[in-house]
């Protein structure tokens, strides 16, 4: 019998719908499907966040642990010496307060390397869930003292997965396994309306350098074209009040110069951004930096709007063969690619049709399973590595 999931989300984000962080987002993909098969699921979710939450896990609350002024100095000087970094250790050792009551399960810690040894292993199967680089300041001594424990190392691409192997010590890097991220394609799917006038060209994502909405910004301006609609949606973080960062007023003070029609949004919930997506003929994630994954591309493509993506980190894995890649930070090819989009609705339509099958190969019904048998947690051991997607290693 499946031992249940518990979702360690990391300290003070969200379980809500009106968050669009990834880790709940992901988290409650798997819970949904999760339930479906029977698999009991649990969320751990600190005290006094967002009230109204996803309903497709058991909520379990703890108090956090506010970070201490100098915590980051004391887990510095643990981390030189490759020892446990007793301030975050403790910060997550909260959230796992309770084990002792819980049944034996699988312990999935979201993005938190430290909190994997204040799991009960002799009680729960603790897994590492990496969504990023997370083991970029640990020395391969330090990563295996904090993930020896680990039954497996779960990361969303095979990018991501050999950048945390080569931060492994070698009596680690067979419990890495590979699960890409999936899609609810239910809640994002196409509209039922036809094609539109002119081309309808969609940004969602954080507003800060690395996400790259300026390099849209001057792809759509070398277009020229009067008849395509940008839309940038997200803010600096994930509240739609805070004051504009200089990055922001720069883009938008750059969309002024634009010959067709802009619409601005900031952070917006998700069923308003599963509106706009349905609203869009081309969704573009123009993105500098190496994204491990980038959920946004999955929720295009379901929404059916062709796709173009910076050819970067672990994007290229999201896209499977069904989007259109561009080198990064590069604003004359990604202007190229609209520009025959611009020209062929035919092609529009075409890709935004293959976008929509290739989510669909990617619907969390879908992916759960593929957790199960990479996780292999019936195994009550962590020894050795998990079958799992293909190209996994």
């Amino acid at each position: 019998m499946a031992l249940p999931h518990v979702h360690v989300i990391t300290p003070g984000d969200h379980f809500s719908p009106r968050t669009g962080s990834a880790i709940p987002t992901v988290v409650h993909g798997l819970a949904t499907a999760g339930r479906v098969v029977g698999t009991r699921t649990s969320v751990v979710v600190a005290r006094g966040t967002y009230p109204d939450r996803y309903d497709s896990a058991e909520v379990l609350e703890y108090d956090e642990r506010p970070p201490g002024r100098f915590d980051r100095f004391v887990d510095a000087a643990a981390s030189r010496l490759a020892l446990t970094r007793p301030r975050a250790r403790d910060r997550y050792a909260a959230t796992v307060a309770d084990q002792g009551s819980w049944e034996p399960s699988v312990v999935l810690a979201h993005n938190s390397p430290q909190l994997v040894g204040a799991v009960d292993a002799d009680r729960h199967l603790p897994v590492l869930y990496a969504h990023n680089e997370l083991l970029r300041t640990y020395s391969q001594r330090e990563a295996g003292r904090a993930l020896e424990r680990a039954h497996r190392v779960v990361c969303v691409s095979e990018f991501l997965a050999e950048r945390t192997r080569d931060r492994l010590p070698p009596s680690l890097r067979d419990r890495v396994v590979v699960v890409r991220n999936g899609v609810d394609t239910a809640f994002f799917h196409p509209a039922d309306d036809g094609p539109h006038d002119g081309l309808r060209v969609v940004f969602v994502g954080r507003m800060i350098p690395d996400k790259g909405a300026d390099v849209l910004v001057d792809a759509v301006r070398r277009l020229g074209r009067d008849d395509v609609t940008l839309t940038l949606i997200g803010s600096t973080g994930f509240d739609p009040r805070a004051e504009l960062s200089s990055f922001e007023r720069a883009v938008r003070d750059a969309t002024a110069a634009l010959p067709g029609t802009v619409r601005l949004h900031p952070f917006l919930p998700r069923a308003r951004v599963a509106a706009e997506l349905r609203d869009a003929d081309v969704v573009v994630v123009p993105s500098r930096w190496p994204e491990p994954f980038g959920l946004t591309i999955l929720e295009g493509m379901a929404s059916g709007a062709a796709t173009v993506a910076s050819d970067v980190g672990g994007i290229a894995e999201a896209t499977g063969d069904a989007g259109v890649l561009v080198p990064p930070d590069d604003p004359a090819a990604l202007a190229e690619q609209l520009a025959d989009l611009a020209r062929s609705p035919r092609r529009v339509a075409e890709l935004g049709a293959a976008a929509r099958a290739h989510a669909l190969s990617r619907d969390w019904s879908t992916v759960r399973p593929l957790l199960a048998r990479a996780l292999d947690a019936d195994a009550r051991s962590a020894a050795g590595s998990a079958p799992g997607e293909k190209g996994m290693k």
